[in-house]
């Protein structure tokens, strides 16, 4: 599975520049890639980021977590996504279960991974007992 160049280069502008608060990544089967489908503005919440993961088929993303430590320190935490939801179909689950390695690898960054199949296992509480 072959990445599109403008996955790194959206993933380093928010890891770097912070222009975005979210990258969504879905695999185009006929061209054999990974693309860039969606990207959320810095201003995005939380709530835009998870509205934007489709109900029905598998996708990656990036979520860059703003949060405030116990001493009231704000910090953030980049996390990959691997969304698998169990309505989506067995064969696409299984070429993103099977590309997710090489692809997490190509961004360089990552400090958290969640996987999820719904919605309640990348909460917004799961990622606040995660990024500490």
């Amino acid at each position: 599975m072959a990445v599109h160049d403008d996955c790194k280069l959206k993933f380093m502008e928010l890891k770097a520049k912070r222009t975005h608060r979210f990258i969504v990544y879905k695999i185009e089967e006929k061209q054999k890639q990974v693309m860039v489908e969606k990207l959320g503005e810095p201003s995005e919440t939380y709530d835009d980021f998870s509205a934007s993961l489709p109900a029905d088929e598998c996708r990656y993303a990036v979520f860059d977590f703003d949060f405030m430590t116990e001493e009231n320190v704000p910090k953030s935490r980049i996390f990959f996504v691997a969304w698998s939801p169990d309505t989506a179909r067995v064969r696409n689950k299984m070429i993103y279960a099977s590309s997710k390695d090489r692809f997490k690898r190509e961004l360089d960054g990552i400090q958290i991974e969640l996987q999820a199949t719904d919605p309640s296992e990348m909460g917004l509480d799961v990622f606040k007992s995660r990024a500490n």
